[in-house]
């Protein structure tokens, strides 16, 4: 797993990085795919930011949406024959111009591959994103013979009001970002993220599924 600090402190977390040396990869391809229509897979776990999915999309990738860990990821990416897949926690999957597992000294390298040939402070090269507000990873304690079915009874009411994508949990789009809620697959444990365009916003997909959480528990 790889994690990196810019020249200003800041974290880049692994979705930022999975935007990064996306769009390196799909620079590198671009003569290829101009030969062909067939367009490069990159494959995203469900807690990753949206912009992550559309950043791909926009420099003509193939964009996929996957259920979390490692072992998923990998299959899915073996599958797809994608080119490079990724969790939010850092773990970075090549398949372009690698064997297509993770490894932190190689991501490392990259990072610094891509630095020599832009020129740039890491800290400007991701710095033309939207803005966005969004929560880490929200864990809480659910024993195990309930976690799946509490995550069905909310997936069941906010489907009702709202487009959700049902793959790993639910993860439900909101005029202005989305929340997710999942059952973790290791653990007695609930997952939540959310993401919105403003810190409003942010607080209020939040309450919307923590109420329904309350709701049904």
């Amino acid at each position: 797993r790889i994690g990196v600090v810019d020249e200003k402190g800041s974290i880049i977390w692994g979705d930022q990085l999975m935007i990064l040396f996306a769009r390196d990869i799909l620079r590198e391809t671009l003569d290829v795919r101009r030969k062909t229509s067939e367009r490069p897979a990159f494959i995203g776990e469900v807690k990753c930011s949206q912009i992550m999915y559309d950043e791909i999309e926009r420099h003509g990738g193939r964009a996929i949406m996957w259920k979390a860990g490692h072992s998923l990821i990998k299959d899915k990416m073996k599958k797809e024959k994608a080119l490079l897949a990724g969790e939010m926690s850092g773990h970075i999957f090549f398949n372009d111009r690698y064997f297509g597992f993770d490894d932190a000294i190689y991501a490392t390298c990259r990072v610094i591959e891509i630095l020599l040939k832009e020129g740039k402070p890491l800290s400007t090269l991701l710095s033309d994103l939207p803005k966005t507000f969004n929560t880490p990873e929200i864990r809480i304690d659910c024993p195990d013979e309930k976690k799946f079915d509490t995550v069905e009874r909310v997936k069941k009411i906010l489907s009702k009001d709202y487009p959700i994508i049902d793959i790993d949990g639910v993860r439900v789009k909101f005029a202005e970002g989305w929340g997710l809620l999942r059952a973790s697959n290791t653990g007695p444990i609930l997952v939540m993220r959310f993401e919105a365009t403003s810190e409003e916003r942010l607080s209020e997909y939040r309450k919307i599924v923590e109420d329904i959480l309350k709701e049904v528990s």
